[in-house]
Protein backbone atom coordinates (compact mmCIF):
# COMPACT_ATOMS: atom_id res chain seq x y z
CA UNK A 1 0.00 0.00 0.00
CA UNK A 2 0.99 3.48 -0.98
CA UNK A 3 2.03 6.07 1.79
CA UNK A 4 -1.11 8.26 2.81
CA UNK A 5 -1.39 11.69 1.04
CA UNK A 6 -2.61 14.68 3.01
CA UNK A 7 -3.74 17.57 0.85
CA UNK A 8 -5.39 20.83 2.43
CA UNK A 9 -5.82 22.88 -0.71
CA UNK A 10 -7.01 22.75 -4.32
CA UNK A 11 -2.66 23.73 -5.09
CA UNK A 12 -2.09 20.42 -3.16
CA UNK A 13 -4.57 18.37 -5.42
CA UNK A 14 -3.11 20.44 -8.67
CA UNK A 15 0.61 18.93 -7.57
CA UNK A 16 -0.86 15.60 -7.69
CA UNK A 17 -2.42 15.82 -10.91
CA UNK A 18 -1.05 12.96 -12.97
CA UNK A 19 1.38 10.92 -10.89
CA UNK A 20 -0.37 7.22 -9.83
CA UNK A 21 -1.57 6.92 -6.40
CA UNK A 22 -2.04 3.48 -4.98
CA UNK A 23 -2.53 0.94 -4.55
CA UNK A 24 -4.74 0.50 -1.82
CA UNK A 25 -4.71 -2.48 0.55
CA UNK A 26 -6.03 -5.78 -1.19
CA UNK A 27 -10.01 -6.42 -0.30
CA UNK A 28 -11.38 -9.73 0.19
CA UNK A 29 -14.66 -10.45 -1.65
CA UNK A 30 -16.73 -12.98 0.08
CA UNK A 31 -20.18 -14.15 -0.60
CA UNK A 32 -20.98 -12.72 1.98
CA UNK A 33 -20.14 -9.33 0.95
CA UNK A 34 -21.90 -10.04 -1.69
CA UNK A 35 -24.79 -11.36 -0.44
CA UNK A 36 -25.29 -8.06 2.24
CA UNK A 37 -25.02 -5.63 -0.64
CA UNK A 38 -27.65 -7.57 -2.61
CA UNK A 39 -29.83 -7.05 0.26
CA UNK A 40 -28.85 -3.86 0.81
CA UNK A 41 -29.96 -2.75 -2.73
CA UNK A 42 -32.25 -5.21 -3.35
CA UNK A 43 -30.39 -6.49 -6.45
CA UNK A 44 -30.97 -10.11 -5.92
CA UNK A 45 -30.10 -11.67 -9.60
CA UNK A 46 -28.78 -14.87 -9.64
CA UNK A 47 -25.49 -14.18 -10.85
CA UNK A 48 -24.42 -12.71 -7.52
CA UNK A 49 -26.41 -14.93 -5.27
CA UNK A 50 -27.13 -18.31 -6.76
CA UNK A 51 -23.82 -20.06 -6.08
CA UNK A 52 -25.55 -23.54 -7.70
CA UNK A 53 -27.01 -21.91 -10.54
CA UNK A 54 -23.72 -19.18 -11.53
CA UNK A 55 -21.80 -22.61 -11.22
CA UNK A 56 -23.41 -23.42 -14.99
CA UNK A 57 -22.33 -19.75 -15.80
CA UNK A 58 -19.61 -19.06 -18.15
CA UNK A 59 -18.42 -17.39 -15.29
CA UNK A 60 -18.25 -20.48 -13.64
CA UNK A 61 -19.36 -18.98 -10.04
CA UNK A 62 -21.25 -16.02 -8.09
CA UNK A 63 -19.65 -12.74 -9.14
CA UNK A 64 -19.85 -9.08 -7.54
CA UNK A 65 -22.27 -6.50 -8.70
CA UNK A 66 -20.13 -3.81 -10.33
CA UNK A 67 -22.21 -1.52 -8.43
CA UNK A 68 -20.44 -3.03 -4.81
CA UNK A 69 -17.42 -2.43 -6.73
CA UNK A 70 -17.61 1.12 -6.99
CA UNK A 71 -19.42 1.76 -3.92
CA UNK A 72 -15.58 0.60 -2.48
CA UNK A 73 -13.96 3.48 -4.02
CA UNK A 74 -14.60 6.03 -1.31
CA UNK A 75 -13.49 3.44 1.16
CA UNK A 76 -10.24 3.09 -0.73
CA UNK A 77 -9.71 6.40 -1.92
CA UNK A 78 -9.46 7.69 1.97
CA UNK A 79 -7.33 4.67 2.53
CA UNK A 80 -4.91 6.43 0.28
CA UNK A 81 -5.58 10.14 1.05
CA UNK A 82 -6.70 12.20 3.76
CA UNK A 83 -9.16 14.84 2.89
CA UNK A 84 -9.59 15.85 6.75
CA UNK A 85 -7.80 19.57 6.06
CA UNK A 86 -10.59 20.63 3.77
CA UNK A 87 -13.76 22.65 5.84
CA UNK A 88 -16.26 20.71 3.86
CA UNK A 89 -16.14 17.38 1.05
CA UNK A 90 -19.16 15.13 -0.68
CA UNK A 91 -19.10 12.70 -3.71
CA UNK A 92 -20.44 15.42 -6.76
CA UNK A 93 -20.99 11.84 -8.72
CA UNK A 94 -19.09 10.08 -12.03
CA UNK A 95 -18.85 10.89 -15.47
CA UNK A 96 -17.96 7.54 -16.84
CA UNK A 97 -18.06 4.08 -15.28
CA UNK A 98 -16.97 0.43 -17.39
CA UNK A 99 -16.53 -2.70 -16.07
CA UNK A 100 -14.44 -4.33 -18.64
CA UNK A 101 -14.53 -7.42 -16.70
CA UNK A 102 -16.17 -9.33 -13.78
CA UNK A 103 -15.42 -9.57 -10.19
CA UNK A 104 -15.65 -13.46 -8.89
CA UNK A 105 -16.35 -14.29 -5.30
CA UNK A 106 -13.18 -15.09 -3.46
CA UNK A 107 -11.21 -12.95 -5.56
CA UNK A 108 -9.36 -9.69 -4.15
CA UNK A 109 -9.60 -6.29 -5.43
CA UNK A 110 -7.32 -3.11 -4.85
CA UNK A 111 -7.68 0.56 -6.57
CA UNK A 112 -5.65 3.13 -7.61
CA UNK A 113 -6.17 6.39 -8.97
CA UNK A 114 -5.30 9.50 -10.88
CA UNK A 115 -6.37 13.14 -10.43
CA UNK A 116 -6.72 14.63 -13.83
CA UNK A 117 -8.59 17.39 -13.26
CA UNK A 118 -8.71 20.00 -10.66
CA UNK A 119 -11.36 22.59 -11.19
CA UNK A 120 -12.39 25.74 -9.76
CA UNK A 121 -16.29 25.94 -9.16
CA UNK A 122 -18.55 27.71 -7.45
CA UNK A 123 -18.12 27.64 -3.44
CA UNK A 124 -15.03 25.60 -3.86
CA UNK A 125 -13.15 22.70 -6.08
CA UNK A 126 -13.97 20.19 -8.02
CA UNK A 127 -11.64 17.41 -8.11
CA UNK A 128 -11.43 14.72 -11.10
CA UNK A 129 -10.24 11.55 -10.56
CA UNK A 130 -10.24 8.04 -12.18
CA UNK A 131 -10.06 4.49 -10.24
CA UNK A 132 -8.81 1.83 -11.45
CA UNK A 133 -9.84 -1.69 -9.58
CA UNK A 134 -7.57 -4.57 -10.64
CA UNK A 135 -8.45 -7.92 -9.52
CA UNK A 136 -5.59 -10.53 -8.52
CA UNK A 137 -4.39 -12.45 -11.66
CA UNK A 138 -6.16 -10.64 -14.10
CA UNK A 139 -4.90 -7.97 -16.18
CA UNK A 140 -7.79 -6.47 -17.20
CA UNK A 141 -9.71 -3.91 -15.02
CA UNK A 142 -12.99 -4.96 -13.03
CA UNK A 143 -13.59 -1.64 -13.21
CA UNK A 144 -12.87 1.96 -14.28
CA UNK A 145 -14.31 5.04 -13.06
CA UNK A 146 -14.49 8.78 -13.49
CA UNK A 147 -15.22 9.87 -9.88
CA UNK A 148 -15.55 14.06 -9.14
CA UNK A 149 -15.38 15.14 -5.52
CA UNK A 150 -16.52 19.16 -4.44
CA UNK A 151 -14.14 20.44 -2.25
CA UNK A 152 -14.11 23.59 0.04
CA UNK A 153 -10.77 24.69 1.61
CA UNK A 154 -10.63 25.05 5.09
Amino acid sequence: MSEKLHPKTADDLRELMGRAIGPSSWQQITQEKINAFAELTGDRQWIHVDPERAATSPFGGTIGHGLFTLSLGPMLTEELMDFGGFAHSLNYGYQKVRFPSPLPVDSRIRMSFEITDVADVKGGIQLTMTQTFERDGQEKPVCVAESLGRFVEA
